[in-house]
């Protein structure tokens, strides 16, 4: 697991950031309430978001919850009645919580969720973000929106029906269940599930292994995947064109080419 004397403290220290060999962690550290998101969470999510967005030296970003409890078990409900307690209140709350949320949407660097314990509501939204989600085998997951008379946003229930497909999308929503890591599995949620005692070691390889491959050509995969996902008609084809171009001009192509020419691990540099 991270060094936590080594993190750099968002939100009074519920959201905690880290830097180690090309990956970045953001752990949610609020474990006594299962890793709840108040609004300042959310902001100081952003936060560390953007830094590690902005750090040359990180290529690649992990999502965790602390405590081995819960990823993120939704929102932070005891704040409600003071940021959600109507209309016009939950969407200012809306608002401030979206803006973080669409800081990963459409993250420059690939993301992994890894993912214990619980993984509710919010935390669904967050995972569903993420390009690859990784849990444990005692996840459960699932969004309660049903049982606390609050509707799910646009963007969480159009990643969970282009995931899971609307039928398990219309099942999940309208009875609030919970599902494991094997049915989460099953139907798309997740990528892979892993023992719970080799979460952390499987999830930090895959990320070794994305900080070492090349970043244009990562940059590249993941643009035209996004392109790819989207309506033809809004497709932008000249930034797939132009990725493609530039992993082509490239020094790292260069130095992959030589490396395979002389059997020795290539070092990338992004340029």
């Amino acid at each position: 697991m991270p060094d936590l004397s080594q993190e750099t403290p968002y939100a009074d220290g519920k959201i905690l950031k880290q830097v180690t060999d090309g990956v970045g962690v953001i752990t949610f550290n609020n474990p006594d309430k299962r890793n709840a998101m108040s609004l300042e969470m959310w902001e100081g999510f952003g936060e560390a978001l953007t830094a590690l967005r902005d750090d040359d030296l990180v290529r690649v970003v992990i999502l965790r919850g602390a405590g081995g409890k819960a990823f993120v078990s939704g929102a932070d409900i005891s704040q409600f009645e003071k940021t959600r307690h109507n209309a016009a209140a939950s969407e200012e709350y809306g608002k401030r919580s979206a803006a973080q949320r669409a800081l990963l949407a459409d993250y420059p660097k690939p993301t992994i969720a890894c993912i214990q314990g619980f993984c509710l509501g919010g935390g669904m939204q967050v995972a569903m973000l993420a390009d690859i989600r990784i849990a444990a085998h005692d996840s459960q997951f699932g969004i309660p929106a049903a049982k606390l008379g609050i509707a799910y946003g646009y963007d969480g229930l159009k990643h969970l029906v282009s995931l899971v497909g609307p039928s398990w999308a219309r099942l999940l929503m309208y009875t609030g269940m919970r599902i494991d890591s094997t049915e989460a599995l099953r139907i798309g949620l997740v990528d892979r599930v892993i023992p719970d005692d080799q979460l952390w070691g499987e999830t930090m390889g895959i990320a070794t292994t994305i900080s070492q491959n090349a970043p244009l050509a990562i940059k590249a995969a993941k643009i035209t995947i996004a392109e790819v996902l989207k309506d033809e008609s809004a497709r932008d084809m000249n930034a797939i064109k132009a990725i493609g171009t530039a992993c082509m001009d490239s020094a790292d192509f260069r130095e992959g080419r030589q490396a395979f020419m002389e059997k020795r691990k290539p070092q990338f540099q992004g340029k």
